[in-house]
């Protein structure tokens, strides 16, 4: 695969330079604009903090609870170490490396706007770690959502000054030790960089634009699976026409019936006679559920994109206005309910999915009971429905909002968070879910399609039942269905559209 070069700095990152940065190995380079706004900003807080001994929040006093306490100007280098180290509290499980990559990424976006007073060399660093592939090793609970992401970014950070663990060609090693590998140098912290580290929603944004990344391809995945089951299931395709979804005018819902119908063109069986007048609402309203999570799609990633691209970490600085001001952008309450937004969304195409999984092995429509000859002996496509209502269960718990939960911290100083960080990883492992039941779906819709042979659907779908079936075989008689709903969640993930 080709190597990607991309550009950091004062020029907003779009969602497919992002997209593409997960799909493809990436070189990053920080551009000369970006390092002159860095340097600017630098030399200006050193002028500052040297011509007046005022307390500035983060920068000579103390954090949260302690903004009251001024640290003496000889002590400001270990003020910032001590942030990093004191702060890296993370627990649970190691954050991917897909997404550890996007954290390093949109730091340094974020740190190139010249709004957060750090040394070039410190961003320089972010950017070898990434070119490098030496990730850091980050955990995926605590963080609250609101100081930033405090503890997963400081142990984003740790190698910067040598400490914590990084991975390196699959095994887990001291940063110090791969430091020493690459020649390179801990960097000494200046005032109020270890708080421009740290302070961000870069942990929340990361989880969010790779959430977007599988969603996209999901919702596409679950257009193409709803056509299957269309014609798996003999339903009528007059709730797609364009006539019902014009006087309605929602956007995804258009979109939606559209795509599904051009999916089904030149079918047989869906241009069959002899259909039911109506079908289940897990067919007849396909455009009105998949088109409201892609609207819901497309606002989040809005929000998203808007955060990637701004600056979140505390205190600001404006050197042209001779400004450093203490605010709260590292508030993650945008970032919490957009995430949970997307959870209930993306719940919903993996809910409405299961529906129609039940529906194709119920023995309607000339079908066999279960998809299976000799049902009884064979108990055929019962279970894979069993777990597919199972995970959608589970979605359904984890949709629960993180976003109206609140504890206060810091001694009462940061009263309200947003939780964002949980939104975040719980909005993963929803999409993954989704990802499972959408394959149970197409391994179902399958077996159906099979059962309506000779007819035939559309040349685009047997095309694709033509590849799916090299992956997974018809089922015959009883088998062990997990290894094919294993095959098929890894042909959702490998599938090439074009």
């Amino acid at each position: 695969m080709n190597e990607h070069n991309m550009e950091i700095g004062l020029n907003e990152l779009s969602f497919k330079t992002l997209k593409q940065s997960i799909l493809q190995p990436t070189q990053l380079s920080i551009t000369a604009d970006a390092k002159q706004k860095i340097n600017t900003c630098r030399d200006y807080l050193n002028k500052k903090t040297s011509e007046s001994n005022k307390a500035y929040y983060g920068i000579n006093t103390g954090f949260g609870y302690l903004q009251n306490v001024q640290i003496d100007a000889s002590q400001t280098q270990q003020l910032q170490y001590n942030l990093l180290m004191s702060h890296a509290c993370g627990m649970g499980e190691e954050v991917p490396a897909d997404i550890v990559k996007l954290m390093l990424l949109l730091k340094i976006q974020s740190l190139c706007y010249g709004n957060s007073g750090v040394q070039e060399i410190t961003v320089q660093r972010l950017a070898d770690l990434y070119n490098h592939n030496i990730l850091p090793v980050v955990f995926n609970q605590g963080s609250l959502g609101a100081s930033g992401d405090l503890a997963p970014l400081s142990h984003l950070c740790l190698p910067l000054i040598g400490m914590g663990k990084v991975v390196l060609d699959n095994k887990t090693v001291e940063a110090s030790l791969v430091l020493e590998q690459y020649h390179y140098k801990p960097i000494e912290l200046q005032s109020k960089e270890g708080l421009a580290l740290i302070n961000g929603t870069q942990f929340m944004s990361a989880y969010g634009i790779y959430c977007l990344v599988k969603a996209e391809r999901l919702l596409k995945w679950a257009d193409i699976i709803t056509a299957i089951s269309f014609d798996g299931f003999d339903a009528t395709l007059e709730p797609l026409n364009p006539l019902i979804h014009r006087v309605r005018n929602h956007k995804g819902q258009i979109e939606t019936a559209a795509t599904i119908y051009n999916y089904l063109n030149e079918s047989s069986i869906a241009k069959s006679k002899n259909k039911q007048v109506q079908d289940p609402y897990s067919f007849r309203c396909v455009p009105q559920v998949h088109g409201a999570s892609k609207d819901t799609f497309n606002y989040v990633l809005s929000v998203l994109m808007n955060e990637v691209n701004g600056v979140t970490d505390n205190p600001n600085i404006f050197p042209e206005e001779d400004l450093i001001l203490s605010g709260g952008n590292f508030h993650g309450q945008p970032l919490a309910l957009a995430l949970d937004f997307l959870s209930i969304a993306m719940s919903e195409i993996a809910s409405i999915s299961e529906r129609r999984t039940y529906q194709l092995i119920s023995g309607q429509r000339n079908l066999p009971l279960f998809l299976v000859n000799t049902p009884g002996l064979n108990s055929g496509f019962m279970i894979p429905q069993y777990t597919a209502a199972s995970i959608v269960s589970q979605n359904k718990q984890l949709c629960t909002p993180a976003s109206v939960d609140t504890i206060s911290s810091s001694n009462n100083q940061e009263d309200h968070v947003s939780m964002g960080a949980n939104a975040a990883t719980k909005c993963l492992r929803v999409i993954d879910n989704v990802e499972k039941v959408l394959a149970i779906e197409l391994l179902t819709a399958a077996q159906a399609i099979d059962f309506r042979r000779p007819a035939t659907s559309s040349p685009f779908i047997e095309t694709l039942l033509k590849n799916y079936r090299e992956k997974v075989s018809f089922n015959e008689c009883d088998r062990l269905l997990h290894t094919d709903m294993q095959a098929s969640v890894e042909f959702l993930r490998t599938y090439s559209f074009a």
